[in-house]
């Protein structure tokens, strides 16, 4: 009896999961696909990952993330003007998000679309602005545009924050 009585809150539990349902338990649709594609990321399979992105997408067309993880693997591809659309459609949804515009400004640099990565590495700074590496990325976008006075003060910014920046 004395057992029996210790398996009693683990049945109680599992009869109550089976009447109320566990639905906190499975991942939807959207979020398995979402998930097939992060694997699928992890394996450097960018395109069969942005096929199961695009799959989570139409089963959830307002879930953020799904559009960043797709513009990352966009960009892996090289694909930065379909990453940036991704970007777009992310911010979106999270305008606060200062993750976000460091992808989106990354994209911008590697089309050479310069003053846009400029502006977007500025607006990740509002968000992070004792992270020196940020400084450096916009000190070089500046330099591409031929500012240097901009890019210097960029650049000693990132060495006083971290000296091995210097």
């Amino acid at each position: 009896m004395k057992r029996l009585n210790s398996i009693f809150p683990i049945l109680a539990v599992v009869l109550l999961l089976s009447v109320v349902g566990c639905s906190f338990f499975v991942l939807s649709e959207s979020e398995l696909a979402n998930n097939d594609g992060f694997d699928s990321s992890d394996l450097g399979l960018y395109a069969e990952a942005i096929s199961h992105y695009d799959k989570a997408i139409q089963l959830d067309p307002d879930d953020g993330g799904i559009y960043i993880n797709r513009g990352i693997a966009y960009g892996n591809l090289g694909q930065y003007r379909r990453a940036i659309k991704d970007y777009d459609k992310a911010i979106e949804f999270s305008p606060e998000s200062g993750g976000l515009y460091f992808w989106r400004a990354s994209a911008y640099d590697e089309i050479g679309q310069y003053q846009n990565a400029i502006n977007d590495y500025t607006k990740v700074i509002q968000f992070d602005p004792d992270e020196a590496s940020l400084y450096l990325l916009r000190g070089i976008a500046l330099q591409k545009l031929y500012k240097f006075s901009l890019a210097n003060k960029d650049f000693n910014k990132a060495c006083k924050l971290d000296k091995s920046n210097c």
